[in-house]
């Protein structure tokens, strides 16, 4: 291009959100250092810190989702402030392109983007697309998937089966006693990762908990991620059993490289970027869908895999009493292990930010 490109990223509330995003706004800059990008999303949420983090300019908008309590009153004004002034803003920044990622700030985003006539992009990371993607596809230029059979949501001429765009970080350069030595832990051991998403997942936690004493008679060791929650009830529990060698809770890992470097096996929500890291990767995983997600579509996502002979699931009521003889399991199973890391690598679409790039450049010329 002969101008220097403005692009718009709205969305957030959830990594699920944030990561992807940053992951598109990562590739478009390796492409043209000189794009320019800024990000809106919603204030007091994740985003307003991690994507500074990442090196992008944020604004953020009042909004929030619908909740049944007191806060619905104030939810039409917040939903007239938030497209004043996501209008405001992408009058003053001008972008070529706006992209929804999904996530409350989105929906007043693109809509503001239809109004002023910006072509608009959409990144949808589930199978079973989210509210504010639904509500907002039928205008997008382009609608870019993870699953196939998304016609039923979006118009069909306009999908493109990229896959989920991923941290850039994912993979490590270094080596296992590297990793080991960044978690102190012993890289001749076995080694679990828990992720349980980016704010905890109370499901997994307790499984964990339950019979975190049975985990301290093997020589597994294991990665905790807790979120903010539940973090001090796991570093207590940890400290009662003498376990602090064995098993590290965090709030949030901010080295997943290394992480995913170290872990032999993963125990993860069935959410859609965590899939798709997890078969890029390709890590052995025990899935624990969250039953709360809408249609149950991590289940669903869980099960392609677990079809698959790609990955284990343990439900989340079950966690307290399968979740970690599922693991000793599996630790103990290497031909098992081998099988599943074959396997899902097969559901892994590592080109996906480069893909998606393609199309929004390919937008903004026209």
């Amino acid at each position: 291009m002969d101008y220097q490109l403005k692009i718009v990223i709205s969305g957030g509330g959830t990594g699920g959100h944030i990561f992807p995003a940053i992951a598109i706004a990562d590739a478009l800059k390796r492409r043209n250092p000189d794009t320019e990008i800024l990000f809106i999303g919603a204030k007091g949420r994740m985003e307003m810190e991690r994507v500074p983090k990442a090196g992008y300019p944020i604004e953020g908008l009042w909004i929030s989702g619908l909740q049944l309590d007191k806060s619905i009153v104030s939810l039409p004004f917040k939903l007239i402030s938030s497209l004043y002034n996501a209008h405001k803003i992408l009058k003053r920044f001008k972008p070529d392109v706006v992209i929804g990622v999904g996530g409350f700030a989105s929906g007043p985003t693109l809509k503001a983007a239809n109004w002023l006539h910006i072509p608009t992009v959409i990144q949808e990371q589930n199978s079973y697309p989210g509210k504010t993607n639904r509500n907002v596809g039928s205008k997008a230029r382009a609608i870019c998937v993870a699953y196939e059979a998304m016609d039923q949501w979006f118009p069909k001429d306009r999908i493109h089966l990229t896959g989920n765009p991923l941290r850039a970080n994912i993979k490590a350069e270094g080596t296992r006693e590297e990793a080991a030595d960044f978690f102190g832990m012993d890289s001749q051991k076995p080694v679990a990762l828990l992720i349980g998403g980016s704010q905890g997942a109370l499901g997994i936690n307790k499984g964990i908990s339950a019979q975190l004493e049975v985990l301290k008679q093997k020589d597994i060791q294991l990665i905790w991620q807790t979120g903010k929650s539940y973090f001090k009830q796991a570093q207590d529990e940890v400290n009662r059993l003498g376990m602090e060698d064995q098993v590290k809770p965090t709030v949030f890992i901010e080295r997943m490289d290394l992480a995913y470097s170290l872990a032999d096996i993963v125990i993860s929500r069935a959410g859609a970027m965590s899939i798709s890291e997890l078969a890029l990767v390709q890590k052995p995983v025990i899935f624990v869908p969250l039953p709360t997600a809408a249609q149950d579509h991590q289940t669903k996502n869980a099960q392609r895999l677990v079809d698959a002979s790609a990955a284990l699931l343990v439900k989340n009521d079950e966690t307290e009493t399968q979740l970690i003889p599922s693991l000793i399991a599996l630790a103990a199973d290497t031909k098992k292990q081998a099988t599943m890391r074959e396997n899902i690598g097969a559901f892994a679409h590592p080109n996906a930010a480069d893909d998606i790039v393609d199309i929004i450049l390919d937008i903004a010329k026209k």
